[in-house]
């Protein structure tokens, strides 16, 4: 049986994750006591959840702070025959903040004697026996919806059992790295088509903004340097027993030349890793 948990602070994205993977055909519930999670288990063990892709849990600091106490407890006691995954979402208490005060949401900790920060600083605390048994940890700071709905597909759906799935990712250094990057490299010192008239609107999946990158010699040299350094080390991190990677392609804007040689590596790969996607950040 399949079970994945879903936890994290408040205003993380726990919802998104919930909803990516109902739509992906597990059976998901929404704030289980983690008293409640051997029944369920059991439960949905049976043939009439064969179905289901398997079975998915948010359990958050809604529940009773000794339940939280004894999750490790609770996980060890479940059968041998449970393949559990644990997903642990997080952001800076600063976007943390922030959100709240967008979406004018009430923290379900806070209160008249306990203001936004100390509350969201307390869940931490709380959460703690479940982040520290997390099978993955996300940082969803600076994620949109969409970026956390592919993290949560790539981490948690995206290999299949002794396979390795790969996101190929462009961004620009001006919104900062992606905080699921694993490996980074920067193309910056590449030729800019931004400062070409003709080309400053395009992107690097336009056939004009190809063109004149494909006319500089380093361009070249760079893609040969890349994929020279990932033809040698990513079956050693797939041999490691490595179920997702991220290589991350950045330029200034995210625009052109990182959304070009992400590109010409998705292409590159597409026939070595089944479970490769590609995402260019700053397009969507």
């Amino acid at each position: 049986m399949q079970l994945i948990i879903i936890s994290g602070r408040s205003g993380s994205g726990k919802s998104t994750a919930l909803n990516q993977l109902e739509d992906e055909g597990y059976y998901c519930i929404d704030n289980l006591p983690v008293s409640l999670l051997p029944s369920l288990v059991e439960k949905t063990s049976s043939e009439e959840f064969g179905h289901f892709r398997g079975t998915a849990v948010c359990i958050d600091a809604r529940n009773a702070w000794k339940d939280l106490a004894n999750f490790g407890e609770v996980m060890a006691s479940l059968p041998a025959s449970v393949n559990s995954e644990v997903l642990f979402l997080d952001a800076q208490e600063s976007a943390l903040i922030k959100r709240f005060s967008e979406t004018r949401r009430k923290h379900p900790l806070s209160s008249d004697s306990m203001p936004l920060a100390e509350a969201i600083d307390k869940e931490r605390q709380l959460l703690e026996p479940i982040s520290s048994a997390a099978s993955f940890v996300l940082d969803t700071s600076q994620m949109t919806i969409y970026e956390l709905r592919d993290a949560v597909k790539q981490r948690l759906l995206g290999a299949e059992s002794g396979s390795m799935s790969l996101l190929i990712q462009s961004f620009g250094f001006k919104r900062g790295i992606p905080t699921d990057a694993d490996l980074v490299f920067d193309v910056r010192m590449l030729p800019n088509p931004h400062w070409v008239k003709e080309l400053r609107l395009k992107n690097g999946l336009d056939a004009e903004v190809r063109e004149f990158l494909e006319a500089q010699t380093t361009t070249a040299e760079l893609y040969l340097d890349i994929s020279s350094f990932l033809d040698r080390w990513l079956p050693h991190y797939r041999d490691s027993n490595r179920s997702y990677m991220t290589v991350a392609i950045g330029c200034t804007g995210g625009q052109h030349r990182s959304v070009y040689l992400a590109d010409r590596l998705f292409r590159h790969y597409g026939g070595s890793y089944p479970g490769i996607h590609i995402r260019h950040r700053e397009l969507q």
